[in-house]
């Protein structure tokens, strides 16, 4: 049992980080990215052939998902923000290289020619989601390996190395990765999937959310369940501190020497979705700039108070959260 002492962090604690500093910090982010299309219309009537509802399209948009988002959200608060990943031959995989320029983040992409580049299409009326529809297979052997090596070389250019699972396949090597990062001296993040958590060993942070983290360690009964399982976890598994986001009710990290509690800013909530990859953005963002990681969780959880409130995988700049 760790002799951990618990604190909570207040938003007044930390001073702002000079626009340069964030400039500076150089994040590759490697994992499974999406494309999130959103069809927007309205709903007038039922179909005669199923008991559904019509949606008349009017509106189309198209986003970048899981760790393209990830990528979206550290060069939205002004980071280099670098991303290895896997796409396939197709309209998908060219949308999602347009984005990444749009949005200024460096891709570096590996192509799969029988890959089908991930697609989730939601269909929206009055700001209500109707349906999700998924489009997905996993990349080949030999286009992994060759991400491998593309890692390899794109590891000594940047500050922190942050792993964006999303359980399609991208991270097949990922246990190789995080023992090079940590060889190289740097820190690595992990944005978790599954219960196979022994694939990260090494790392130096997983964020998983309450569900995630449930699958892995049980149900805890009390903070003093949660804290003696965490513990064990982070020894097993050779992690420096693990990141609980904890919804409305803030988030928690620990590490050897402390839990820091920090509670959840009051916003309405809009949407949820995409609030983790900016959580983690955010501390990958802060830690490239030199800001020590118990303050940079302050500012992921400020973040992540203002993504709530915008509709679907949506992004904090410099200005948002310094505001």
């Amino acid at each position: 049992m760790s002799n951990s002492t618990a604190t909570t962090a207040t938003k007044t604690e930390i001073p702002v980080v000079p626009r340069a500093r964030i400039s500076a910090a150089r994040v590759l982010v490697v994992g499974d990215v999406m494309l999130d299309r959103y069809w927007f219309g309205d709903v007038n009537r039922i179909s005669p052939e199923a008991p559904v509802p019509v949606v008349h399209v009017q509106k189309k948009e198209d986003r970048l998902g899981g760790a393209a988002n990830v990528a979206r959200n550290a060069a939205a608060l002004g980071a280099q923000a670098g991303l290895l990943c896997v796409v396939g031959h197709d309209e998908p995989g060219e949308r999602i290289v347009e984005l990444l320029g749009e949005s200024k983040v460096a891709g570096h992409l590996e192509r799969d020619p029988e890959l089908l580049t991930t697609i989730k299409l939601r269909v929206l009326s009055r700001q209500q989601q109707l349906l999700r529809v998924d489009f997905e297979n996993t990349p080949n052997h030999e286009v992994l390996r060759a991400c491998l090596e593309r890692f390899a070389e794109l590891l000594p250019q940047h500050d922190v190395i942050l792993m964006s699972d999303y359980a399609k396949g991208g991270l097949t090597h990922v246990t190789q990765m995080i023992a090079d990062a940590k060889r190289a001296g740097k820190p690595v993040l992990v944005d978790p999937k599954g219960d196979d958590w022994d694939r990260y060993r090494g790392a130096t942070l997983i964020t998983p959310n309450r569900a995630e983290l449930r699958e892995v360690i049980g149900q805890w009964k009390s903070e003093e369940d949660l804290l003696e399982r965490v513990t064990k976890l982070r020894a097993e598994l050779e992690l420096s501190a693990l990141l609980l986001t904890r919804s409305e009710e803030g988030m928690t990290l620990f590490t050897e020497s402390q839990v820091l509690h920090t509670s959840a800013e009051a916003r309405e909530v809009y949407d949820v979705s995409g609030a983790g990859d900016t959580v983690i953005a955010t501390v990958a963002t802060m830690l490239g700039a030199g800001v020590p990681l118990v303050d940079s969780i302050v500012y992921a959880n400020r973040a992540a108070g203002i993504v709530v409130g915008k509709l679907g995988t949506a992004t904090v700049d410099y200005n948002e959260l310094f505001a």
